[in-house]
């Protein structure tokens, strides 16, 4: 489990069809094999120890639903962030590391304190998309800001200090993004599918009461 929060920036790149070399001479002397990392959003467990950083494996169906698995495989700046440990200050939201899909970015632009940053997704991911609601972009934590086209297309502010120390500083119109959705929303959906036909409960109903 992750809050979003990134406590470090790396370099990654895949050596092979199936491991991820990570440097990240911060984050090193706090890792030990066996930990989980999330690598631009991606929950990855440590299975080498660096002198500079670690070793991670991806299975072929983390590089088909992220980042990884579209455009150029060389080396790139990463989002970095140890899984939350008991005792840890919960400051962004739960993030599982176990991303929906791919994004891109669609605009950004530089208003007053903060850059404003807008997301298209793809059909599966925006049903969970709501205004005020929360969002990991490459592993960030993010308040959604503005939604349109049913959650397809989003938009969120980013304060200077998240901008700075995580990778959305370099991301280009058109990039493509790792996404994960709050995890909640998927368990309402799941609960409200088991639920009889005669049942009174609806997203609606959950909306109009303030559960959602």
């Amino acid at each position: 489990m992750f809050t979003g929060l990134v406590r470090s920036l790396g370099t990654a790149q895949l050596i092979n069809s199936s491991r991820l070399r990570v440097t990240c001479p911060r984050l090193q002397p706090q890792l030990a094999y066996g930990d989980s990392v999330a690598v631009d959003g991606l929950c990855l467990t440590v299975v080498e120890i660096l002198p500079d950083g670690f070793l991670a494996d991806v299975s072929p169906e983390t590089l088909r639903r992220s980042t990884w698995g579209q455009g150029s495989l060389g080396p790139r700046t990463v989002n970095l962030e140890p899984a939350l440990r008991v005792g840890d200050k919960l400051g962004g939201h739960f993030v599982s590391g176990h991303i929906d899909g791919v994004g891109q970015l669609w605009d950004q632009a530089a208003t007053g304190n903060a850059w404003e940053l807008s997301f298209k997704v793809p059909e599966e991911i925006g049903r969970y998309i709501v205004p005020k609601g929360s969002v990991a972009v490459n592993g960030v934590s993010l308040t959604i800001a503005e939604v349109r086209q049913g959650g397809c297309w989003f938009k969120v502010a980013v304060i200077p200090q998240t901008y700075r120390e995580t990778n959305l500083s370099q991301l280009q119109v058109g990039d493509p993004v790792n996404i994960e959705a709050d995890i909640l929303g998927k368990y309402v959906e799941k609960l409200l599918g088991l639920l009889p036909p005669e049942s009174s409960v609806s997203l609606e109903f959950l909306a109009e009461h303030g559960y959602i």
